[in-house]
C-alpha cells in the first residue's frame, strides 16, 4: 500500500507541476489554455520527472474538468467513461439514471452523434493523454537532459520513464481507435503551437503505429521494466498484453485478422511467470493490489486508494453505483461501501442466459448457481425483480453486481463494517490487462487457426478456476467465445469490442434486452459499430472528418 501511496501522491504533485504554460506548448485539441507541460519544472533530480510521468497514469482516473465542457466530473473520469461505452451498450450492464445526458442513448443503441459526457469524455481525456505524453517525451529527449546537466545514471532511469511513457500513449491509441475509429494523430516529432491543427489518421495506420511502438517496447532494446517488476505501473508483461489485445481485433482495426500474431503475443506471456489467481473474486476485492495471490494475475492495473484517488469514476463508481443506499445498514454491507448510487446493474434476462440458477428468493436474496460456476454468485438480488420489461430505468429491476468489493479478501462483512463506514471511495486497483483474459486471447486465436487442441489446457484452467466442468474442444466456437468472455469479463470494460469482433453488437440474430430501444431487441445500423467525432471538434479542426452514418458539421473559418 505504501508505493501505491506514493504514486498517487506523485500525482497530485505531477498535477501542479505541469499546469504552469499555456496549450499553446501542446499538440492537439480539444484542450483549453489552462494544462501543459513547461520545460522550466524539469531539473536534475528525478522527481520532477517521476512526477510527469505519474500525472500522465493518474490521467486515467483523474475527475478534473478544466479541458471538458462536461455536466459531471466523476462520469467523465476516464476509466468511467470508457467503461460506460463499453458496457451499458451490451447485454452486461444497463444505467438506471434516464436524467443523466448519456444514460439513454447508450442503453439503447440509439445514439445520433458524440455529444453527451461519456463519449465526449473519452474522445477529449484520449488526445489529452496524448499530448501529456508527446510533451512529457519531448522534455525528456536526451539533448534536453544534456543541456540541463542530468546525470548519466538519472539519464537512464529517465528512459525506464520515457518507455512507460509510449506504453501509455498507446493505450491511449488504442482506446480512441477503438471508440473513433480515425483519430486525430500526433507524436513528439509532430509540429505543435498555437494555430496547429492535428490531421486525422485512419484507424489501421495508428493500429500500425502502436504495433510499433509496443514491439520496440517489449524488446530487448527497451528499457521497460521486466514483467511482474513495476506495479502498479507498466512493464513488459503489461506491453505483450496489449499487443495481445490489439491483434485479437486487429481484422476490425485494419480488414486483416493476426491470428497468429495474437496466438504467439500470448505465448510470450506464459513464460513470463503470470498465474492465475486460485480465488477469482479475490481479483476484485479492496486488496487485489497488496494480495500476492491476485497481483499474480495483473498485467496492469490503475490503482485506487480510498484516502488518495478519491475518484468517483473506476472502482468507486463500480462498487457505488452497482448498489442502492437502502440496501446498506448497520449490519448490511453488500460489496464493502458505506452508500449506494442506485445506477447500474445486470438485466436479469442476460444472467438466466449464461448461468443455471435455482429459482431466486428476492425476499431473502438467496439463490444458487446450479453449476457451481462461482463467478455467477457475485450478485445481490434481495428486493429486486428480475424484469426490465417496462422498467429500464428502475434501479431495482435487474441484478446488482458485487463482483467489485472493497471488503479485503480475508476480511468478513461483519468485521469491515466499522472500517467502511470511514470510506466514501473505493481501494480496488482496476484490472485493465489480466492473464484470464490472455488465456481467451489463446483460445479464440488457436481456434481460428484451426489449432484448439493446443488451447485445451487454458480451456480447462479458466473452468477449474470458475468451478465447472470445461467444454470439450468440439464445443470451442464463436457463440462459446461470447458466453464465456460475459462470464469471465463481466464488467472489466470489453464487452462492445468482443461483439463487434464476433460480429455480433449491431446484429439483428443476437439480441439483449433493450438492444435498438426495444425491450425484445432489435438490430441497428453497423455505423455504430464506431462513435461519432465530437461535434464541437468538427467545428474547431477542419482536418477533421466525421464517420460514416453521422451528420456532419461544417467547420468554423
Amino acid at each position: 500500500m505504501k508505493f501505491k501511496n506514493r504514486l498517487l501522491m506523485l500525482a497530485a504533485a505531477g498535477m501542479a507541476l505541469m499546469s504552469t504554460s499555456c496549450i499553446g506548448d501542446l499538440d492537439t485539441l480539444p484542450l483549453n489554455e489552462s494544462d501543459a507541460v513547461s520545460e522550466t519544472v524539469y531539473g536534475t533530480d528525478e522527481y520532477g520527472y517521476l512526477a510527469g510521468l505519474t500525472k500522465i497514469y493518474f490521467h486515467f482516473v483523474s475527475n478534473e474538468t478544466t479541458d471538458l465542457q462536461v455536466s459531471d466530473g466523476g462520469a467523465s473520469e476516464l476509466i468511467r467513461a470508457f467503461w460506460s461505452t463499453q458496457e451499458c451498450t451490451t447485454d452486461e450492464a444497463k444505467c438506471a439514471w434516464e436524467n443523466d445526458a448519456w444514460v439513454r442513448a447508450l442503453n439503447t443503441n440509439t445514439w445520433s452523434d458524440a455529444d453527451n459526457d461519456a463519449t465526449y469524455a473519452v474522445y477529449v481525456r484520449t488526445l489529452q493523454g496524448i499530448s501529456y505524453v508527446n510533451e512529457y517525451l519531448r522534455q525528456t529527449a536526451a539533448d534536453k537532459l544534456a543541456e540541463r546537466g542530468v546525470s548519466a545514471e538519472l539519464t537512464a532511469k529517465i528512459q525506464q520513464f520515457r518507455d512507460e511513457a509510449r506504453f501509455l500513449r498507446a493505450y491511449f491509441y488504442w482506446m480512441a481507435l477503438d471508440t473513433f475509429g480515425d483519430v486525430p494523430f500526433t507524436t513528439e516529432e509532430s509540429p505543435f503551437g498555437g494555430g496547429v491543427n492535428p490531421t486525422q489518421a485512419s484507424r489501421k495506420d495508428v493500429f500500425d503505429f502502436c504495433i510499433g511502438e509496443l514491439t520496440y517496447l517489449a524488446s530487448d532494446q527497451s528499457a521497460m521494466p521486466a514483467a511482474r517488476s513495476n506495479y502498479p505501473r507498466a512493464d513488459k508483461g503489461s506491453v505483450n498484453g496489449l499487443l495481445a489485445r490489439m491483434y485479437l481485433n486487429a481484422g476490425v482495426y485494419t480488414g486483416t485478422p493476426m491470428w497468429n500474431e495474437a496466438k504467439a503475443a500470448c505465448e510470450t506471456i506464459f513464460g513470463m511467470g503470470y498465474e492465475l489467481c486460485p480465488d477469482y473474486a479475490a481479483l476484485f476485492r479492496g486488496d487485489n493490489g497488496e494480495n500476492p495471490e491476485a497481483r499474480q494475475e495483473m498485467l496492469w492495473s490503475v490503482a485506487y486508494d480510498a484516502e488518495q484517488t478519491q475518484s468517483y469514476g473506476g472502482t468507486s463508481y463500480l462498487t457505488l453505483a452497482a448498489i442502492a443506499a437502502t440496501d446498506v445498514g448497520s449490519t448490511s454491507l453488500p460489496n464493502g461501501v458505506n452508500n449506494g448510487w442506485g445506477g447500474i446493474r445486470v438485466p436479469y434476462e442476460e444472467i438466466q442466459k449464461h448461468w443455471t440458477m435455482s429459482a431466486p428468493d428476492y425476499t431473502t436474496g438467496e439463490y444458487t448457481v446450479t453449476n457451481g460456476d462461482v463467478r455467477g454468485s457475485l450478485f445481490y438480488i434481495k428486493g429486486r425483480k428480475e424484469t426490465l420489461n417496462g422498467a429500464l430505468y428502475v434501479f431495482l429491476n435487474g441484478w446488482s453486481c458485487l463482483k467489485f468489493n472493497n471488503i479485503p479478501h480475508d476480511v468478513t462483512e461483519a468485521d469491515y463494517i466499522t472500517t467502511a463506514q470511514t470510506k466514501a471511495y473505493s481501494d480496488i486497483d482496476f484490472p485493465m490487462i489480466r492473464l484470464g483474459e490472455i488465456y481467451l486471447i489463446y483460445i479464440e486465436a488457436c481456434m481460428n487457426l484451426g489449432q484448439i487442441n493446443t488451447a485445451m489446457p487454458y480451456v480447462r484452467a479458466l473452468a477449474e478456476r470458475a468451478g465447472v466442468s470445461a467444454p470439450a474442444s468440439s464445443e470451442i466456437n464463436n457463440d462459446w467465445i461470447a458466453e464465456e468472455r460475459f462470464r469471465e469479463l463481466l464488467w472489466e470494460g470489453h464487452r462492445r469490442t468482443d461483439l463487434i469482433r464476433l460480429g455480433l453488437f449491431n446484429s439483428s440474430n443476437f439480441l439483449w434486452a433493450w438492444k435498438g430501444g426495444n425491450y425484445n431487441g432489435q438490430g441497428f445500423d453497423e455505423h455504430l459499430n464506431i462513435f461519432a467525432i465530437p461535434a464541437t471538434e468538427l467545428a474547431a479542426n477542419p482536418e477533421l472528418h466525421q464517420n460514416p452514418g453521422y451528420a456532419t458539421v461544417e467547420t468554423v473559418e
